[in-house]
């Protein structure tokens, strides 16, 4: 009897995590309304999506307000007030937020998690962070949250590396560590090897494993599902692939993949149609010639997003020129 193909059925543990605020709000220093941001919890309610990221936590010293929008801190106010009326029992929908290490006031404004309407911690961390990085996950779990470990650029980093930042994780109480391809650099013969390095450093601990895309090479989709195919039972997308640059693995072509009944497409539809592509009016993301070019050269993709923004930003000839050079 032949094998059962594992993109023709569906696994009821996988879980799919909204990031459209957060990573979204990159494009526009998360200066979202609230009926923006409301519009994407309610859709993600709808749809049967299992969590909603809704921004940052990160230190209003190092991103003054009067530079940033709310969602780049999330304090808790503002949390209360928009999600006055949340119930993650009742709507099925968890809501995290994003805290980098480095950037994060952590041990200030975390409060316990019964005091708050977040139910997740997402800690996202470079490899030489990673000491930081443990005591804010075994911090926040403390505090009575669900954390994940989210190690950033892991196509700029050797596979020593690799490994040394997933032992320091692995005793850790994150529930989930993610694969993060940062540049959007990572084909799918790599997101495989990382998927077996990750699977296997976590082996025994009951942590799942993540796979956030990004679509600078149009791989994000292509390498979520994979990453889906070969047993990673989280996955992160975005409304319209509504993401920093080249944008991430759109939501709609990832709940149009999976078999779980209990995923409905329509309410996307819905929110694509009022509230993300109205948004391309006056704000640009997703695959364009500089965010390829980032992509393929495993570089930041802020090296786009600069040049982009300049005067002479059809030569993309000389931009091209300036990054081999600088690689």
């Amino acid at each position: 009897m032949p094998e059962k193909a594992p993109w023709v059925t569906y696994r009821p543990e996988l879980k799919v995590l909204d990031c459209t605020v957060r990573d979204g709000g990159l494009v526009n220093a998360h200066r979202l309304s609230d009926e923006f941001v409301l519009a994407v919890y309610a859709t993600c309610i709808a749809a049967g999506i299992d969590y909603m990221e809704v921004g940052y936590k990160n230190s209003v010293r190092l991103f003054p307000p009067a530079e940033f929008g709310p969602w780049r801190h999330c304090d808790e106010g503002l949390l209360n007030r928009v999600f006055e009326h949340h119930d993650a029992e009742k709507t099925g929908l968890k809501l995290a937020v994003m805290a980098d290490a480095g950037k994060s006031d952590w041990r200030e404004v975390l409060v316990p998690c019964h005091e708050s309407v977040l139910d997740v911690i997402r800690v996202a961390f470079y490899a030489h962070q990673v000491s930081e990085a443990v005591e804010m996950i075994e911090y926040a779990a403390d505090l009575g949250y669900e954390t994940s470990a989210n190690l950033m650029a892991v196509s700029s980093i050797s596979e020593v590396e690799i490994d040394t930042v997933l032992d320091a994780i692995r005793p850790t109480r994150a529930s989930t560590v993610v694969i993060v391809d940062s540049f959007g650099h990572l084909y799918r013969e790599r997101i495989e090897a990382l998927y077996r390095t990750y699977s296997a450093a976590m082996a025994g601990t009951g942590k799942q494993i993540g796979i956030h895309a990004h679509n600078n090479l149009q791989l994000g989709f292509a390498n979520t599902i994979d990453a889906i195919i070969l047993g990673a039972n989280r996955a992160d997308a975005t409304m319209g692939g509504f993401g920093r640059g080249a944008g991430n693995c759109p939501m709609e072509l990832l709940l149009g993949f999976l078999r779980n009944p209990k995923f409905k497409l329509r309410p996307v539809v819905e929110l694509l149609q009022n509230h993300i592509e109205p948004l391309r009016e006056t704000t640009h993301w997703g695959p364009s010639l500089p965010y390829n070019i980032t992509g393929q050269l495993n570089r930041h993709p802020n090296a786009a997003i600069k040049f982009l923004e300049g005067a002479d930003n059809k030569n993309y000839l000389r931009f091209f020129d300036e990054l081999v050079r600088d690689c």
